[in-house]
């Protein structure tokens, strides 16, 4: 039996892509929680594994891989027989235009501020910075517009089942469906409302991000 470890913090969108599809392909693997508020990111031990300090790492057969693209499309090809991408190679080539939106457009403005400012900082006690959320809006309701673009499926992404532009999406919602400004960067976005409502329940979603 292959020994697999996936390391990083499990509140993390991009720990939750990683095991997204790791379960999605039925694949055994142990969680160590690596905390990135800690400093546990920062040790001499993690950054053996990961010289940049971030997470997700995923520790395979001897190996480690670091950075969710490469984890995803190794986990997708090797254990998934790379079902979670299109054979078509247009809409496989929308899939990874939607990763790039979320990973360099969406993600900060949407978890980095509107998340963090919205439910991280009041757990902690902290004022919200207002501001910074204000700024987040229009960058984040312009990235969700570029996505729903792209949108071509029913009721995933792209088609009737998921992908891995899915899994990344996915746990981003999680979060900021739970944020005040939902609504508001959400307007023009009819297809990535049907979508949200038709994956949250997935019992694979529930399990990750529940």
């Amino acid at each position: 039996m292959t020994n697999i470890t996936l390391y990083g913090t499990p509140i993390s969108t991009y720990v939750r892509t990683a095991q997204l599809v790791l379960s999605a392909a039925e694949v055994d693997y142990d969680i160590k929680d690596v905390g990135i508020f800690n400093g546990d990111n920062l040790t001499d031990s993690y950054l053996k594994k990961h010289p940049f300090g971030k997470i997700p790492t995923l520790e395979i057969e001897g190996e480690t891989l670091y950075e969710a693209n490469a984890i995803t499309y190794f986990v997708n090809e090797k254990f998934a027989q790379g079902k979670f991408a299109p054979d078509d190679l247009w809409l496989q080539s929308r899939m990874y235009q939607i990763i790039s939106i979320i990973n360099n457009y969406l993600y900060a403005p949407a978890v980095s501020v509107l998340t963090i400012e919205n439910l991280v900082k009041p757990s902690q006690g902290k004022e919200i910075d207002q501001a910074a959320v204000e700024g987040a809006i229009a960058p984040s309701k312009t990235a969700l517009e570029a996505i729903e673009t792209l949108v071509t499926g029913d009721p995933c992404l792209l088609s009737s089942e998921l992908t891995i532009a899915d899994f990344y999406l996915i746990p981003i919602f999680f979060y900021v469906s739970k944020t005040p400004q939902f609504d508001q960067i959400m307007t023009n976005t009819p297809k990535l409302k049907d979508w949200w409502e038709a994956v949250r329940s997935l019992d694979l979603v529930q399990e990750i991000c529940g």
